[in-house]
């Protein structure tokens, strides 16, 4: 039974996808068992070559076509034509639970929230490893973007953004640069001021975006490059500075009161 509250934001789930149909079958599968259903799913096909649109639309997602191969590309084409009052991000190796819409609305039914980003555990590791290693991964990805950032990062895999923030910053994200984090250089996009909060819903993903050199090095490039783009507009200390002198002020305001006689 699901808890009274109140009325939750509709939710558009948003793809982007290149040669994965196989993958993607099962994360559509399983996104139709949502104990919430989703507005709309939207397949992002990112010049595939193989069956990821047909697919999609025999799952009866909507499919986005973005020629321009690239995740920056891909998702922010998949954003453009979201609907919903908010916009969840997965990847077509994302195994969602059957709560992850509801837990995700739930979350950004407060609308103090612009933004929100969970967890998840390596489900094609052998199973002694899957929580230690995404425990791992995460928590170093979580620790050292809030350093970068000065706020709570985005990880592509398991997020969501309230469609009026998204229309707020789309022109600021690189969508036009393949090799940047495209869920990094959003989080940079939306703070320092907008608020992303970390929520309790959980994914399964696949490892294989972390096995070999080569992966592990473009990754990191990647990395290197959103955070110099970004930083080139905004230093990590100016943005840690207008992230937290509003705190400071309503802090001193308090402490400098004068009591009520």
């Amino acid at each position: 039974m699901r808890r009274p509250g109140r009325a939750l934001p509709s939710v558009s789930v948003v793809i982007p996808a290149r040669d994965d149909a196989a993958a993607l079958d099962t994360c559509l599968a399983l996104l139709a068992r949502q104990t919430v259903a989703p507005l709309e799913v939207l397949v992002v096909d990112n010049a595939s070559q193989d069956a990821t649109a047909a697919c999609a639309r025999r799952h009866g997602a909507r499919v986005v076509t973005e020629p321009r191969v690239g995740i920056p590309q891909a998702a922010a084409a998949g954003y453009d034509a979201a609907r919903g009052d908010v916009i969840a991000r997965c990847d077509a190796d994302t195994r969602p639970g059957p709560e992850w819409v509801e837990r995700l609305a739930r979350r950004m039914a407060d609308p103090r929230i612009d933004a929100v980003t969970g967890t998840g555990r390596f489900y094609d590791l052998p199973p002694g490893l899957r929580e230690g290693a995404a425990a791992a991964y995460l928590g170093a990805y979580y620790a050292l973007t809030h350093l970068a950032l000065g706020h709570t990062a985005l990880w592509g895999s398991n997020m969501a953004v309230r469609r009026s923030a998204w229309l707020a910053v789309r022109d600021r994200v690189h969508r036009d640069e393949a090799e940047v984090h495209d869920d990094m250089d959003l989080a940079f996009a939306l703070g320092p001021v907008r608020r992303i909060a970390l929520t309790r819903a959980s994914v399964g993903v696949s490892a294989r975006a972390l096995r070999g050199r080569t992966q592990r090095r473009r990754r990191l490039d990647r990395a290197v490059r959103t955070l110099r783009l970004n930083w080139a507009v905004l230093p990590p200390w100016l943005r840690w500075r207008d992230r937290y002198q509003p705190i400071a002020t309503q802090i001193r305001s308090w402490v400098t009161r004068k009591p009520v006689t």
